[in-house]
């Protein structure tokens, strides 16, 4: 079986490290680079070609959003999961319409990270419980 091949991009060197501790207890999860900003997440994506692309939407040089369209240029076969504090219906919406499959708030990692991973590995979507909320809530 092929191992999934991940890259982070983050700009906190803690949350990168402990990204990167969490992912590697997945058996067949290999993290294949990290990056510390956006300009850098889409040379390594370009380079790497992973599986999954964790990307941090608030980062320096370019951020989450200009990076993702790059990054699925890039590598077409790649998906995108915004990770972010960022919890507002049009961040969701901007994510969505760059390309990105799956928006996992920072305050439901310890709950989301894995699972949202998993997605989409699959090609799934994947979304923290209280962005689903607000994308289906009927106004």
């Amino acid at each position: 079986m092929k191992n999934l091949r991940i890259l982070i991009a983050d700009d906190h060197e803690v949350l990168r490290r402990g990204l990167y501790a969490l992912l590697e207890t997945q058996a067949g999860w290999e993290v294949v680079g990290e990056a510390v900003d956006g300009r850098e997440a889409v040379g390594k994506a370009t380079q790497l070609k992973p599986d999954v692309v964790i990307l941090d939407m608030n980062m320096p040089k370019m951020n989450g959003l200009d990076a993702t369209p790059l990054i699925l240029a890039a590598a077409p076969l790649s998906e995108v999961l915004i990770y972010t504090m960022y919890n507002s219906e049009p961040m969701v919406q901007a994510a969505l319409e760059a390309g990105a499959r799956g928006y996992v708030l920072k305050s439901d990692a310890g709950r989301d990270l894995l699972a949202a991973v998993e997605a989409l590995s699959k090609h799934s979507t994947f979304f923290s419980a209280s962005v689903s909320q607000d994308l289906v809530r009927v106004e």
